[in-house]
């Protein structure tokens, strides 16, 4: 897996607008969000979420439970800074989502846009599975969106795992029924095209 070196490296030395997994606004996500009609005082885990805008599309629409969590203390850093004082709204924890100790049934929704395709290794991807079965409630849902089967085979000068939809849910197994799926073409601050794919699903 990626080491927290590494990404404080990354988030030293570049401003958050110029990383390639770079969004304006997460709009895919907050789509799937609204569609499943999570409601405002939910409670929302947004995992590797460090620099990503969606925390403040999030506190706009006055979602009052959210964590943010990430291992970089410099991407937490500039989400903080971002939001100013509405950063006091929003829990943040800097950890390894592999490593950390999350409570149980704690959330009612686990986000996650582009840290499982760093997992390469079986035993990394079954921790992270165990984590979103002690964490999210029954009946919660799991957003996860990696690399699609043709995206880029590396992000940040790492290797990562790309997912068809059926590849991806199958990383998670039975617990989780899913919901459906949605690819987005992600254009990078530098104008090239990654495609992702997005999952969710309920656990069951």
């Amino acid at each position: 897996m990626q080491t927290k070196e590494h990404w404080e490296e990354v988030y030293s030395s570049k401003d958050s607008d110029e990383v390639s997994w770079f969004q304006e606004h997460a709009e895919l996500s907050l789509k799937i969000i609204r569609v499943h009609g999570v409601s405002i005082d939910a409670s929302i885990i947004d995992v590797g979420g460090g620099a990503s805008t969606l925390v403040d599309d999030l506190v706009e629409e006055e979602y009052s439970a959210i964590t943010v969590l990430d291992l970089s203390s410099a991407a937490l850093e500039t989400a903080k800074k971002r939001l100013g004082a509405k950063k006091l709204s929003v829990s943040w924890l800097e950890a390894d989502v592999l490593d950390v100790e999350l409570p149980i049934n704690g959330y009612d929704v686990w986000h996650d846009r582009a840290v499982f395709h760093f997992l390469t290794s079986e035993s990394e991807r079954h921790r992270y599975v165990q984590q979103v079965l002690r964490a999210l409630k029954p009946g919660g849902l799991v957003i996860v969106a990696t690399f699609a089967e043709d995206g880029p085979e590396k992000c940040s000068g790492l290797p990562v795992m790309r997912y068809s939809t059926s590849a991806l849910h199958s990383e998670f197994g039975e617990p989780f029924q899913l919901l459906g799926s949605e690819p987005e073409v992600h254009l990078t601050p530098s104008g090239n095209e990654q495609k992702f794919v997005y999952c969710f699903c309920k656990r069951q």
